[in-house]
């Protein structure tokens, strides 16, 4: 073999590598867009389940967990806190972003949602949420983004005096968020079975996905908690906990 011939070989030789190397992946890919609105009922109603403090513990934990991609838990790259409930019926909410949140302790965070979002003798009204949620939404170029909203709530509707013979779920009105984007989820935590399955049954949807967790599995969160502080090691089984019953992939309903 000529020397000439070597040459050439050895340069073909070192273009597929080249380009070999050019399609390999990134191994740290641009995170993918995606929205997280968290919905904490402030009523009396929800405080005298016994639950207000608890869901403030586990929402605390639970936004530390995804702003840290902590587990398998997906980064979002949007998050808003607001509350779901108001003085009077139609009350405009204001959201807390995701500066507020980054950076802090789930002990941390647990403050800053105590002083934001306290729980008092509130209307809980989650027609003017989920609207204010798709206007938020818009105003904030994040349509298309894959979008999940999680309440923390008894899931009681407050009915008002046009509500007409419709139960208080049936007035529940989720078109706000149907076209938002391809992947719309709303997560309801805390309710009673009862509730849970007249927010599946009772509210008219056609692409929003629906996800409930009765308050007797969210009692759950606490014991995989302690197990990870006992256990001397990190928040492993919380996260896969949390992976597991709250953020479950829910299959698009079939009409």
């Amino acid at each position: 073999m000529t020397a000439a011939v070597r040459v050439r070989r050895f340069a073909a030789g070192a273009i597929i590598v080249t380009i070999l190397g050019a399609c390999t992946p990134v191994e740290n890919p641009r995170r993918a867009r995606s929205t997280l609105v968290l919905g904490i009922d402030v009523s009396g109603s929800f405080e005298a389940t016994g639950n207000y403090n608890d869901a403030i513990e586990f929402a605390s934990h639970y936004l530390y967990g995804h702003l840290g991609g902590l587990g398998e838990l997906a980064m979002p790259s949007a998050v808003f806190v607001g509350s779901v409930g108001g003085e009077n019926p139609g009350e405009t909410k204001s959201f807390q972003p995701i500066h507020a949140f980054q950076g802090k302790s789930p002990e941390e965070i647990a403050t800053v949602l105590r002083e934001q979002f306290p729980s008092r003798d509130g209307f809980t009204d989650f027609n003017a949420f989920f609207d204010r949620v798709a206007t938020l939404v818009k105003r904030q170029g994040l349509i298309l983004a894959p979008l999940n909203i999680v309440l923390l709530t008894d899931g009681i509707q407050d009915l008002t005096a046009d509500s007409g013979t419709e139960s208080r779920f049936a007035t529940i009105d989720l078109g706000p968020l149907e076209y938002l984007s391809r992947s719309v989820t709303v997560r309801l935590l805390y309710a009673t079975p009862t509730v849970s399955v007249a927010w599946e049954r009772e509210i008219d949807r056609r692409r929003v996905r629906m996800w409930t967790v009765d308050h007797e599995v969210m009692a759950g969160w606490r014991e995989q908690l302690e197990f990870d502080i006992n256990s001397g090691g990190a928040e492993d089984n919380l996260w896969k906990w949390v992976q597991d019953n709250i953020d479950f992939r829910v299959r698009t309903r079939v009409l």
